[in-house]
């Protein structure tokens, strides 16, 4: 399992929208091959801190979404966000 997330700082009034854009991300990423799921998360304690969190079968699954849609969809993108980092995980042990 791969897993990417995107850590935002966004301003309140820009959530809204911001909250809009990761759901038109999340539906070109169902479409896919090796898509799992897609979280927005709020970040406790930190000031106006949000991540998308986006989970893939395998790394190259992402790689070949990103490579297709990502210059695309940040151009249909509406909220102005500040990228604070990027993060790729692998999930190792899982216990429910």
């Amino acid at each position: 399992m791969f897993i990417h997330v995107v850590l935002f700082q966004i301003k309140p009034k820009e959530v809204v929208k911001y909250r809009k854009d990761s759901l038109m991300w999340a539906g070109f990423a169902k479409k896919a091959k090796g898509f799992v799921a897609y979280s927005t998360m709020k970040r406790y304690g930190c000031l106006n801190q949000y991540a998308s969190v986006y989970e893939w079968d395998k790394k190259s699954d992402h790689d070949r979404f990103m490579k297709k849609y990502h210059t695309w969809l940040v151009t249909k993108s509406k909220a102005k966000v500040k990228v604070l980092g990027y993060y790729n995980l692998k999930r190792v042990d899982k216990f429910r």
